[in-house]
Formats: C-alpha cells, sequence, structure tokens
C-alpha cells in the first residue's frame, strides 16, 4: 500500500475531542465523542508505519516494537499459562521463550522483546502467520483474542484515564490514544496511528468496530447507551 502524501486532502483530519457523558453508580464514563463517532481502523499490514524513529510499513511491527506492558501479576501469570500452550507452528518464537522465557524482567512486568519487537510478534513470512501469536492461537481455540492478549494490546488504541470523582466514585474518560500516552517512546516516534489521517478509512465508526473492546472495558449497560448516544 502506497500512503498519501502530506498534503493530500482527500482523507479526513484526526477529530476533534468532544465528551459524552453517562452517569452510573459508581463512576462517571466520559467518551470522547469524536474519536468513537470517527471511522478509525488498524491499518496493520496495510500502510502501518510503525512507532519507530523511522517509518518502518516493511517491518510489520505494528505497536510492538516495545513489547507489552502488563497490568500486575494476574494478567502477568494468566499470560505465562496461556503462552505454554501456543503451540511452535503459531508462534515464531517459541524456542526463544522456551530458552528465557516470556517476561522482560523477573518483576515480570513486561514481555521480553526479541529481535526487535515483542517476542509474541511473528515476522512477515513466517509460516503459521505474521502477528500477534496469542491472538492467533485464541482464534485457533475459538476464543476471543481479548482473553488471550496483555489489556495494553487488546485495548489499543483505546485508552481509559481514571479520577477520583469526589463522591466516592470514579471518572473514567475514554478516549483515543495519543502519541504523549507512549512517555518517552513518544520522543522517538516517527508516526502513530491515530494521529495519521490514512488510518480514518474504515466503513464503521469506531463504536461500531471496536464494539466488543468498548464492552469489555465499560460493560453492557453502559455501551448500550453509548451506541444510542452515538447512533
Amino acid at each position: 500500500m502506497t500512503n498519501p502524501p502530506p498534503n493530500d486532502t482527500s482523507r479526513p483530519d484526526p477529530p476533534s475531542q468532544s465528551f459524552v457523558d453517562i452517569e452510573t453508580a459508581d463512576t462517571t464514563w466520559r467518551f470522547d465523542r469524536g474519536f468513537l463517532a470517527s471511522n478509525w481502523q488498524c491499518i496493520w499490514g496495510r500502510g502501518c508505519q510503525g512507532i519507530l524513529a523511522e517509518p518502518a510499513e516493511r517491518l510489520a511491527q505494528g505497536c510492538c516494537s516495545v513489547g507489552a506492558e502488563l497490568d500486575g501479576v494476574d494478567e502477568a501469570m494468566n499470560l505465562a499459562a496461556l503462552a505454554a500452550s501456543i503451540p511452535a507452528d503459531l508462534w515464531q518464537f517459541r524456542t526463544a521463550a522456551d530458552d528465557g522465557g516470556i517476561f522482560r524482567t523477573p518483576e515480570r512486568t513486561s514481555t521480553r522483546v526479541v529481535d526487535g519487537a515483542c517476542i509474541f510478534l511473528n515476522r512477515p513470512g513466517f509460516e503459521g502467520g505474521a502477528g500477534c501469536a496469542l491472538h492467533l492461537a485464541a482464534l485457533a481455540c475459538n476464543e476471543s483474542p481479548i482473553d488471550w492478549k496483555p489489556s495494553v494490546c487488546w485495548q489499543l488504541p483505546i485508552k481509559v484515564d481514571w479520577a477520583d470523582r469526589g463522591d466516592g466514585g470514579e471518572i473514567a474518560t475514554v478516549r483515543r490514544w495519543t502519541r504523549d500516552d507512549w512517555g518517552d517512546d513518544e520522543e522517538g516516534m516517527a508516526w502513530w496511528c491515530t494521529e495519521a489521517p490514512e488510518a480514518y478509512s474504515g466503513s464503521q465508526p469506531v463504536v461500531v468496530s471496536l464494539g466488543e473492546e468498548l464492552q469489555h472495558i465499560v460493560g453492557d449497560a453502559v455501551y448500550v447507551e453509548i451506541r444510542k448516544r452515538l447512533g
């Protein structure tokens, strides 16, 4: 796929933020209307330039170059158990995992980086399929990748910011993940998909195309309501 030049006006600009609030007893959910109503889609393998210092579509690393940060001990334990079940024909770096484990440090706070990307990322040309081995294994078992992948991976590019509401409840702001959210890594990023007009090319709004992810994050009732509000 050839990306449009920077001055191409045939594609829309990334959406500006405006919010829709949905109140529950414990949480005020604040949804970024602009992003959820946009037609953003993941373009991994179809023009994604990755998150390296130079655009690198040919590597097909997407946002997996730095590995995955894990959400606590339970997620790490679940990931280790699932990894042990993935056969070598679906996981290019199965031998590397057997030899050195899947975690970057003994604290198990993130996945290892092997040959320049996450240990779970199958590279282009791998016979079992390019992409996340966890994702491929979940599909092979007729299960949802949400139940297999680290939360940061299946939620991207959705970001949830939590804040104290002041009455014992919380405010949860659901928005698009921005370049700034990568912390120190963002300084060396040449490209990021939610800022790239070419990624706003889907056939459905995000509230639909990422419906399973949103429903998992906010629950059935709140998801139904936000679908109505953005309908």
